[in-house]
């Protein structure tokens, strides 16, 4: 007599989703296994050596600079920030778009970069942290934090800082927020506003205080 088998939909699905992953996992291993060991050098790997469906080049501006790197199709822009070109001032929180230490300017326009590929970025300007100003020329937005000690451990910090500075162009701009009742009502530098703009941007030590203070500073030069 013959044994019977059965199995469960959660074992076939695990079964599926392990074969899958099996089998693409062999694909890179034997594409990365016919590279010569000096051109594995993260960041500077060439496509046409690597031959690939998993990775691509992508070329833009990092803070006035052209960049060219190859990542895998899944590489976040602000892995390939970190891991690729070596760009730390970005920092990694929460990777869900929670929490904005993430956050940079990319053709002006402030984003989470943890929820963006770096491939979707072709072509674009992509400013960190590290483009606003040197310690030398501090951006305006960057000594007002200072001036008013708009951090503690400072890990939020700096996207604190790009936001801040979106923050304000978005308002000189007359660009509407998200939670703007009137589109046709002029956006203003007021304390509700502001906040309301910057609550994307979370600050584990409570700073908040302080971190108005810089950016309301910055507001009234612009005001």
């Amino acid at each position: 007599m013959k044994k019977k088998y059965t199995i469960s939909r959660r074992e076939m699905i695990v079964g599926t989703t392990a074969a899958i992953s099996y089998g693409l996992t062999a694909t890179s291993m034997k594409t990365l296994e016919s590279i010569p060991e000096n051109q594995i050098v993260p960041g500077k790997l060439d496509v046409s050596v690597l031959e690939s469906p998993f990775f691509n080049e992508v070329r833009f501006k990092v803070n006035g600079k052209t960049k060219t790197v190859a990542v895998d199709n899944r590489t976040t822009l602000l892995d390939a920030l970190r891991e690729n070109l070596a760009i730390t001032g970005t920092k990694k929180g929460c990777d869900h778009g929670q929490c904005g230490a993430c956050t940079v300017l990319v053709n002006g326009t402030r984003i989470n970069s943890c929820l963006s590929l770096a491939l979707q970025h072709e072509g674009d300007e992509v400013t960190t942290i590290e483009g606003l100003g040197k310690p030398s020329r501090l951006h305006p937005m960057q000594a007002a934090f200072v001036e008013h000690d708009g951090y503690q451990c400072g890990y939020c910090t700096p996207g604190q800082i790009c936001s801040a500075v979106a923050t304000l162009q978005e308002i000189e701009n007359d660009i509407p927020s998200h939670v703007t009742e009137d589109l046709n009502a002029k956006a203003s530098f007021s304390e509700e506003e502001i906040k309301e703009r910057m609550s994307g941007n979370i600050c584990r030590c409570g700073a908040y205080a302080n971190i108005f203070d810089a950016i309301e500073e910055v507001a009234k030069s612009k005001i």
